[in-house]
């Protein structure tokens, strides 16, 4: 099936949708690390009913993928296969009632932080140091500066596979490091945190701290996914990578940042596969020298492009003839 099939299919399966479709939509853009190929088609649902109506009415067989900001994202170089969901603009709504903050899945936890500042809300302020949105941060129990996630979460919404819409207490959410025990198919939608009563101008000082730091600790205005492995049990994984002398390492168009280790960056003219490759790398250092093995925080999508002999034995396989003299 071609990229202009599964379009047409999907606009036949879903006629009253208000979101858009798009067959064959580049990724690149949608992604921090700016390279990586495209989706197959990419849906971008009005909000929540929109996206329920899409889940219930798409094909079993049909493969399909959740993004937010692209922040802690590599595309491979190949594209993803089936759908690609990206909530935007539909999901990225924040009020405040009292003290609790309803975010949705697509707002920036940046923006999620400054709302809750403002409005005299304290214990959110961690959300400054996380790059990407709230949906995010719910899948990876994202945390910064002393505070995750599930610190503050009350509740949260989800479109299941087939389309129902839940509630998901913290129980349910099963939050541990850096990740949460629900379901994998459960795209999340909104969700509610509750906050301490403070003064927005503390609280504000509180985030320029975190801003301060991140920018003198961190390659904040580069091409770069964020925290490119989680720290082991006890462990620093900066520290690791670092102690490897891996420190600028590069490959390609893609480098181990200077200043911090636990970062890869895009130079410019970085495929995906030149930073999944360096991240192995890094990985493979790491373990000669100290015998840990690191895992990837950076989420790897998509399929890598084949190898040039790969590509000419297809084709001769394809087209036998061509390969006689």
């Amino acid at each position: 099936m071609t990229d202009s099939d599964l379009l047409a299919r999907l606009r036949t399966l879903n006629p009253d949708l208000r979101g858009t479709l798009e067959a064959d939509a580049p990724l690149a853009p949608l992604s921090w690390f700016r390279t990586g190929g495209g989706a197959e088609v990419l849906f971008n649902p009005a909000d929540e009913a929109d996206l329920a109506a899409f889940m219930a009415a798409l094909p079993e067989e049909v493969p399909w993928l959740v993004i937010g900001l692209g922040s802690n994202l590599l595309v491979r170089d190949g594209g993803v296969e089936g759908v690609v969901i990206r909530l935007g603009k539909g999901f990225s709504e924040i009020k405040v009632d009292g003290l609790a903050v309803t975010a949705g899945a697509g707002a920036p936890d940046v923006k999620v932080a400054r709302v809750a500042a403002e409005a005299g809300v304290a214990g959110l302020s961690f959300l400054r140091g996380i790059p990407g949105a709230i949906g995010g941060a719910l899948r990876m129990n994202g945390g910064a500066y002393g505070g995750e996630t599930q610190d503050v979460f009350v509740s949260a919404r989800a479109v299941a596979r087939d389309g129902t819409i839940l509630t998901l207490d913290k129980a349910q959410m099963g939050f541990a490091y850096r990740k949460c025990a629900a379901p994998a198919d459960l795209i999340f939608t909104q969700a509610v945190f509750g906050g301490q009563a403070g003064d927005p101008q503390a609280i504000l000082a509180d985030m320029q701290k975190i801003t301060e730091a991140r920018a003198g600790s961190q390659p904040v205005n580069t091409r770069t996914g964020g925290s490119t492995f989680k720290n082991p049990p006890g462990l620093s994984a900066w520290r690791l990578v670092d102690e490897a002398g891996c420190r600028g390492l590069t490959l390609g168009g893609a480098q181990v940042s200077p200043m911090h280790t636990n970062f890869l960056i895009n130079l410019g003219d970085a495929t995906a596969a030149d930073i999944e490759g360096l991240g192995e790398t890094v990985r493979e250092r790491v373990l000669a020298k100290s015998g840990v093995s690191l895992e990837w925080e950076i989420k790897r999508v998509g399929r890598p492009l084949p190898e040039p002999e790969q590509v000419a034995a297809e084709e001769l396989a394809a087209n036998p003839e061509s390969g006689l003299p």
